[in-house]
């Protein structure tokens, strides 16, 4: 098969897909004798391509997978096409448990609740909700305590490609 026929393959799987996918992924739908590098070079083709026409779609890395969304540039125009979702505001207290979550994780609600010196419950549910931390497995000590993470959800809401890019903490205020 032609390179260029793959790398059709590929836009018409993102496009179709509408949820990140790794590389190998996409390797073994592809089924073809292509190394990684192979692949990787033609997202990043991809990837250039609808920047260098600022297109109306682009394909955006999250740690490991790509995913194909809309441009930022043309928001306003995709809003008045779908029905806003009705996603709550985060509060003061949800937005600490997430920062928390962020650069301790996986951590469990207790280790949350005691670096925050509350309760954290209801933030907790209100992140799931939202999709912003997940259910990363469980501990194996007594009670065998859930431990969260953060998810894509988080990374794109941030426009950030991987946790690496969170800004360091300030010493002074470092979470413990």
């Amino acid at each position: 098969m032609r390179r260029e026929d793959i790398k059709n393959i590929i836009e018409a799987i993102m496009f179709a897909y509408s949820e990140p996918i790794s590389i190998s992924e996409l390797n073994n739908i592809i089924n073809e004798e292509l190394s990684s590098k192979e692949i990787e070079l033609m997202l990043n083709s991809l990837i250039q391509e609808y920047k260098e026409n600022n297109r109306g779609i682009q394909i955006i890395k999250l740690e490991n997978k790509y995913q194909m969304t809309t441009n930022k540039e043309y928001a306003g125009f995709i809003k008045k096409v779908l029905e806003p979702k009705k996603k709550k505001t985060l509060s003061q207290a949800t937005l600490e448990t997430l920062t928390i979550i962020a650069y301790k994780q996986p951590i469990t609600k207790v280790e949350v609740e005691n670096i925050r010196g509350v309760k954290c419950d209801r933030v907790i549910s209100v992140l799931l909700e939202n999709e912003l931390i997940k259910e990363a497995g469980r501990l194996e000590k007594i009670g065998k305590p859930i431990i969260y993470k953060t998810t894509d959800e988080f990374l794109k809401l941030l426009s950030i490609e991987s946790l690496d890019d969170l800004p360091p903490l300030n010493e002074e205020k470092e979470i413990q």
